[in-house]
């Protein structure tokens, strides 16, 4: 028998003792801030002296922690309250981005400040987006000449990729573009981005987050129009952009007319009816008949689910294509509405392996229909086709070539006889 008294069980728990490391700190600005300030008013506008305080500084205060207080200094001189002002109960330093010059030149000088920092702690990436971001939410709080500068600098750091296209969202806010201040700081930077590189590198960046067909949004929705953005842009000396914003609108609206002649194929609607409602928007929209003939294919040929097997295929599309003949024939009345369908039928069939052997017998098919004439058979055979498949294609097109020539021949002689 045991005879060592057993112990109760106790409800207190076990207690740990809490190592000073672990205890979360308190979010207190104060110290970062001055030690931010003092170091910025002995390097002055010294910005070769700046970046080099701030790459040693990181070693010894906590960017991590208090990044947004960081940007916020190098931007406007102290920590932004709300709104955009600056908190007065902080110290705050004269040497900024807002007291700087306002040209191109120191702009360029002080995003290879920021670059410098950021390629040394890369973990201030995000906060850094998150701070531009912020900035332009804050426009209305800022004097004209702190938002041209941050345009500008804005426009250099997108060009040089520090940041996203998508920090453009800001300026969809609604007072903002109502009071007309978005618009007024689009111009400034991209006139910047554009002068660092050009706008079809700037239209890649924009369609990389989607913001291509965006920058309408840029106006109120009472001056949400093609005509006044062009106008707008034009004016301010950005005539590239407001074609590219032009080319885009037209883009947007060829697939939305793709997509809807694909419904109404799908539904089975008369060919009449698809007939008049294409020419109907083929005029609002300023198309011209070789862009339209271009979105018909597409569409005849994106509303059938195909044969993944090349021998059945072929004859499905022979049977498919000649039920839309009628549609193709009514906007290939141009030699060049031809020459775009037979290399939109060229391109099909070589990005789509399962036609490669296809290509003949549709180029025939059409021909016959009184689609393709042969004047422009023979001109896409001779120097107008594409280098895709070309030697296939051509291969392929032989003999009906070598039969459209004999044909024509002949006819020659029979009108000379008769003459």
């Amino acid at each position: 028998m045991n005879n060592q008294k057993q112990q109760k069980p106790t409800l207190t728990g076990q207690r740990f003792k809490t190592r000073k490391r672990d205890e979360k700190e308190r979010f207190d600005p104060t110290q970062f801030q001055e030690s931010i300030v003092q170091g910025l008013n002995q390097t002055g506008t010294d910005l070769e002296a700046v970046a080099k305080f701030l790459d040693a500084s990181g070693a010894k205060l906590d960017y991590r922690r208090y990044a947004e207080t960081l940007f916020d200094i190098l931007v406007a001189g102290g920590m932004l309250a709300p709104g955009g002002t600056l908190s007065d109960d902080m110290t705050r330093t004269e040497f900024c981005l807002f007291t700087a010059q306002e040209d191109l030149e120191t702009m360029q000088a002080y995003a290879q400040v920021f670059n410098k920092l950021i390629r040394r702690y890369k973990y201030l990436e995000k906060g850094f987006e998150e701070e531009i971001k912020k900035l332009l939410l804050f426009l209305k709080g800022f004097t004209e000449s702190e938002r041209n500068k941050l345009a500008m600098l804005t426009g250099i750091l997108l060009a040089n990729g520090n940041i996203s296209a998508s920090i453009l969202n800001s300026l969809f806010n609604e007072n903002l573009v109502k009071e007309g201040v978005s618009a007024a700081f689009a111009v400034k930077l991209f006139k910047s981005w554009i002068n660092e590189k050009d706008i079809n590198s700037v239209a890649a960046s924009l369609r990389k987050v989607g913001m291509d067909n965006r920058l309408m949004e840029l106006f109120p929705a009472n001056k949400r129009s093609c005509e006044h953005f062009s106008k707008y842009f034009t004016d301010a000396g950005l005539k590239e952009l407001s074609d590219f914003a032009r080319n885009q609108q037209s883009i947007g609206a060829r697939k939305e007319l793709q997509k809807e002649l694909q419904e109404q194929m799908s539904r089975g609607d008369p060919q009449k009816e698809i007939i008049a409602f294409t020419k109907e928007e083929m005029k609002k929209a300023n198309l011209s008949e070789q862009t339209m003939i271009s979105i018909i294919w597409t569409s005849v040929m994106s509303c059938v689910e195909w044969n993944k097997k090349e021998e059945l295929v072929t004859e499905q599309a022979i049977k498919h294509l000649k039920q839309y003949s009628l549609l193709l024939k009514a906007f290939t009345s141009q030699g060049l509405s031809e020459l775009s369908l037979l290399l939109k039928i060229q391109e099909y069939c070589y990005d789509n392996i399962h036609f490669m052997k296809a290509f003949q017998k549709i180029v025939v098919l059409l021909y016959k229909a009184d689609v393709l004439s042969e004047e422009a058979i023979l001109k896409w055979y001779s120097d107008a086709h594409l280098s895709k498949g070309r030697s296939v294609f051509l291969e392929q097109m032989k003999k009906f070539v070598e039969w459209l020539k004999n044909a024509e021949e002949e006819s020659e002689s029979d009108e000379e006889e008769t003459d």
